[in-house]
């Protein structure tokens, strides 16, 4: 249970970052930054879960909970800010 829990905090908190960073030029629209984020929270909350030891699960305290949301979101702000770059670039050609 407390994976699930550590996985949708992940995934929201990206889906925050992702709109966070669609507050820039390199928006690419509410559902896709919203999409990209949660897909890059839990990819990047789970790669620091990994480093820091809290994705067995074992137990759902302040810090792996705080640690899910951090990550989650500048995973979630890094990746939808770099496809909106990418996107930006190319149409500007």
């Amino acid at each position: 249970m407390e994976t699930l829990i550590s996985l949708l905090v992940q995934i929201i908190s990206g889906a925050v970052g992702g709109n966070l960073a669609g507050m820039t030029k390199q928006s690419l629209g509410t559902g896709l930054n919203t999409f990209l984020g949660g897909v890059g929270g839990l990819v990047l909350g789970q790669v620091i879960a990994q480093f820091t030891g809290t994705a067995d699960g074992a137990a759902l305290d302040v810090a792996t909970v705080g640690t899910n949301i951090a990550g989650g979101g500048l995973g979630g702000l890094v990746l939808t800010w770099v496809v909106g770059f990418i996107k930006q670039k190319m149409a500007a050609k």
